[in-house]
């Protein structure tokens, strides 16, 4: 939910998860011509929409001191306009009421916005602070809107009344939505328990935001320093490099530093022949967040969860996980645990078959050394997973690289994709101001060649940027404002040393496409109500676009238009391309159970009653338990998170981490409709468009997966997928098999 009020009831998350009192007395709202003569804030870029093409932030005139008078501003201007609909003695309409409220919080919502989007891509001190000193200030301004009695009453109205109200669908689902959303936020509690529930969400804010700020803290204080090159043996000399000039940042010059990335395994480790660095580099990883130190997230994790689930239970819920998931299309925790746990089982069985793989390696080369075998541990994975795959489909990661580079694969292989499907092309300006040197800046055009977005691309990681992968928006679309899309994606792909070129690994060119679905689904938003813009969709829905446009990566037709040698221009292979494709299955029983494993806790914690929340020193002992309980203690896999460090379910996943295997279901559902109706072809991408990438969250999420396949989803293509099936047999055709069942029964 990104609409302006929807903005400010989720704005006390924003810091861990990128976005989403009143006077008795209140005044009539302020114009902006009031606040621009009157305002000593005269160049404060927030205080009305920017003049930039597609209101594009104005980042060379935003200054880390304009957020503060802006949020300031910004609150009192919303509860003003608030308290007047609250209090209007007209009777409530839709219009008065519910389009009055989607036009509410436009100072805040443009200042927000911009601010969370830069605390995650490029944050400071400075920011940090605003981010701390406001954390509980937005939650109470949330709960003055979600709270109010007589704005509520009014919405309630309405919801009473749709079914004789006139409105078309999404007029009549947007007064449910908000009716829901009240309701959920405490609308019906009582006034005693209205003031509870206001002082847990202001510490679960407070919280939230030091976690974030701990994790992204840590990932920089536990960088593992190496004192010669001879010790980062198999790395590539770039990427040695780029350690050598990361040390040279911290002034420590004739060192190496191996930065680390916000999740257990990290990619160094695949390459790294000296088997002590490997282990130091996974133990520095693994003990983020519960080291001691200053940024240890134990305490935070134990009140967190204490929190949750006393304000679930206060809204009349057992734990947060049935809170969290009924507004989800799985809608209830058993719907989670009864396919995570069906997955599970063979998951890591697969795993150990693997491992046993990698250990019968390892005792043939130490028998050959003349040296005594060791037992496959999980720094030692990577390392031999990759020496496997070199063995069985004779190709490593290496020899992919100089046929993936950035820009190659973007322009030539991301943008090339979306112009076969949806005929929408790109072209890159330089006149629009960045917020940091390396973000490129694109317009993009529909197929009538109108404009239909504008597209920010930052790629490269630094200090001041969170981990991972994601996509924002800046601006959403809406007829009701008259909006155009600003959308950007976010990855964090190490950059070489000046000169050299940025060569991706397969990961990084999925990512990037699976990044740029999440970024189709916001440009091709045609809704009229804000609320339903873009990706304001149900999270274990939300990832299923994205995950679809990832087949495009290895599409024949579109992997011979991007993998190019970046000096020769030479095609990839085919010998090698046929090799990648054989491959897609290897390595997926780890795959499977790291992610399992992290799936399996954020559901383990979210699912306790209060009563049972250990304190801080439970914390690990409490992970530990879980991973054994549900099997996937297999302690060769670790947790692709482990619970200190795992921001997704301390941000806007929580309980919600299970939602990519979910939303999987329905990709790998769909990547066999494509195969089935043609592939890369302009009018299965208009129908993806037109059903389901256009609707936003104006429609049910489940509604939405029929009406573009035509019937319910089916598990069986995933299962073949990630080689969990007994038999690898070709999907063909979905829902032929007599056992097979759609994923709703």
């Amino acid at each position: 939910m990104k609409h302006p009020l929807a903005l400010a009831l989720a704005i006390a998350l924003a810091a861990t998860a990128p976005a989403y009192a009143s006077p008795a007395n209140a005044k009539a709202p302020v114009s902006q011509a009031t606040v621009t003569r009157q305002s000593p804030q005269l160049s404060n870029p927030f205080l009305a929409d920017s003049p930039l093409p597609l209101h594009y932030p104005q980042f060379d005139k935003i200054k880390d001191s304009d957020f503060a008078p802006a949020f300031d501003r910004g609150m009192a201007e919303q509860l003003t306009e608030v308290e007047a609909i609250a209090n209007n003695p007209a009777a409530p309409t839709f219009d008065n009421t519910i389009v009055a409220l989607e036009k509410s919080g436009r100072t805040l919502t443009r200042a927000a916005t911009v601010f969370y989007n830069l605390v995650g891509a490029d944050t400071n001190d400075t920011r940090d602070k605003i981010d701390a000193a406001y954390s509980a200030k937005f939650a109470a301004h949330r709960d003055a809107i979600n709270l109010n009695p007589k704005l509520f009453a009014r919405i309630k109205g309405l919801y009473d009344a749709r079914a004789t109200s006139g409105l078309d669908a999404q007029g009549t689902r947007l007064v449910e939505k908000y009716y829901q959303d009240f309701v959920r936020a405490g609308a019906q509690l009582s006034e005693a328990d209205k003031v509870k529930l206001k002082a847990m969400n202001a510490e679960l804010a407070d919280l939230g935001t030091k976690f974030s700020q701990n994790v992204l803290a840590e990932v920089n204080d536990s960088a593992v320093v190496v004192d010669s090159r001879d010790e980062l043996a198999g790395l590539t000399d770039e990427q040695i490099a780029a350690a050598a000039d990361a040390a040279k940042k911290r002034n420590l010059n004739g060192k190496f530093l191996v930065t680390l990335q916000n999740t257990t395994g990290q990619p160094p480790e695949t390459f790294l022949q000296n088997r002590a660095l490997r282990e130091k580099l996974y133990r520095a990883s693994v003990s983020r967040g519960s080291r001691g130190n200053p940024y240890d997230n134990t305490s935070i994790v134990a009140k967190v969860m204490k929190l949750r689930a006393d304000k679930a239970s206060l809204l009349g819920y057992p734990n947060y996980a049935a809170y969290s998931l009924e507004d989800q299309t799985a809608k209830t925790p058993q719907a989670v645990n009864d396919m995570l746990g069906k997955l599970a089982p063979p998951a890591v069985a697969n795993a150990k078959r693997e491992a046993a793989d990698m250990q019968a390696l390892i005792d043939k080369e130490q028998a050959a050394k003349g040296q005594p075998t060791f037992k496959l541990e999980p720094w030692d994975w990577a390392y031999y997973a990759e020496k496997v795959r070199q063995a069985r489909y004779n190709f490593d990661e290496t020899q992919l690289k100089p046929y993936l580079e950035l820009d190659n694969v973007q322009q030539n292989g991301v943008f090339y994709a979306a112009n076969q499907l949806y005929g929408i092309t790109f072209k890159e300006r330089h006149d629009l101001p960045v917020y940091e040197p390396d973000v490129r800046v694109f317009d993009v055009f529909d197929k009538d060649g109108k404009q239909l977005a504008i597209f920010i691309s930052d790629m490269y990681a630094r200090p001041s940027k969170q981990g991972g992968a994601w996509m924002n928006s800046y601006v959403d679309q809406s007829e009701l404002t008259g909006f155009l899309p600003v959308i950007a994606n976010h990855l964090n792909i190490p950059k070489p040393p000046a000169g050299q070129p940025t060569l991706l690994t397969w990961d990084e060119t999925t990512t990037m496409f699976h990044e740029f679905g999440h970024a189709l689904h916001g440009m091709f938003s045609n809704v009229r109500y804000p609320y339903f813009s873009g990706t304001s969709v149900p999270r274990d829905f939300v990832e299923y676009p994205s995950q679809v446009n990832e087949m495009w990566a290895d599409w024949p037709q579109v992997l011979q238009h991007y993998a190019k040698h970046y000096q020769t221009g030479a095609p990839m292979p085919q010998a090698l391309l046929d090799k990648v494709l054989a491959s897609q299955k290897f390595n997926q029983g780890f795959t499977t159970t790291e992610y399992l494993g992290a799936a399996m806790l954020d559901q383990n914690w979210h699912q306790l009653p209060g009563t049972q929340v250990p304190g801080a020193a439970g914390v690990m002992p409490f992970e530990a338990a879980a991973l054994k309980k549900d099997g996937v203690d297999f302690l060769a896999v670790p947790p692709r998170y482990r619970t200190p460090y795992f921001s997704h379910i301390m941000g806007g996943y929580a309980a919600g981490y299970y939602a990519y295997i979910w939303s999987e279901v329905l990709d790998a559902d769909s990547v066999e409709w494509f195969k089935q109706n043609g592939g890369l072809t302009r009018e299965n991408g208009q129908h993806f468009r037109d059903a389901l990438l256009s609707q936003g969250g104006s429609q049910d999420a489940t509604k939405i997966f029929h009406d573009f396949t035509g019937r319910d989803p089916y598990i069986e293509p995933l299962l073949v997928r990630r080689g969990l099936t007994t038999s690898a047999d070709d999907v063909a055709s979905p829902g032929a098999k007599q056992n097979e069942k759609p994923l709703s029964q």
